[in-house]
């Protein structure tokens, strides 16, 4: 039977797919992974939270594949206040450089519950910060910063917290946990 995890990712941590930087996940993780058992997607080194892992390979595929769409959760916080013309422009979508991004879901949210950053966040007092909650459904090499920054307002920090119906929940960062039977079950009927 496949294995199914889903962990914190901490910040300064980089998941990729060379064997080198796998095992340097796998060894921030602290857990006893199987051998093949691999994350799918990644998060950049600067990105924080939610890291699903397993060694089913149609479920990597399945996620990875971005003709399937599925959600990702992040939660944002910006450099200032966005407008809300910015807000729109991130709604509809956006020209990057190299793409369109697809309509996304976004929204000013108060400041979440998370775990300490180490190191924090710079705070600069003239300055306030604000969270957004964005939910994407496509997943392009540093997307969300790429798409705070060309509305005005840079990220300053970037918490996945869902993958469809997985949510990172109470996980600290470094934590890794199995899903439960009625979750595997849940997120695979929901991807297929």
């Amino acid at each position: 039977m496949p294995d199914y995890f889903i962990a914190y990712k901490p910040f300064n941590v980089l998941t990729q797919f060379s064997d080198t930087q796998h095992r340097e996940t796998l060894q921030v993780l602290q857990y006893d992974f199987a051998k093949d058992v691999y994350p799918v997607g990644r998060l950049d080194r600067d990105s924080e939270g939610l890291l699903f892992l397993t060694n089913n390979v149609r479920i990597n595929h399945q996620l990875l594949n971005p003709r399937f769409k599925h959600e990702r959760e992040y939660w944002v916080q910006v450099e200032g206040t966005p407008t809300p013309e910015a807000l729109r422009q991130l709604q509809q979508g956006l020209q990057l450089k190299d793409h369109l991004t697809l309509p996304c879901q976004a929204e000013v949210i108060p400041s979440p519950e998370l775990p300490p950053r180490e190191p924090p966040v710079r705070f600069r007092e003239a300055i306030p910060t604000t969270w957004l909650k964005m939910v994407l459904h496509e997943g392009k090499n540093r997307q969300v910063r790429r798409m705070t920054a060309a509305v005005g307002f840079p990220t300053l920090r970037l918490v996945r917290v869902r993958i469809e119906n997985l949510q990172l929940g109470a996980l600290n960062p470094g934590e890794v946990r199995a899903l439960t039977p009625e979750e595997r079950q849940q997120f695979i009927q929901r991807l297929f």
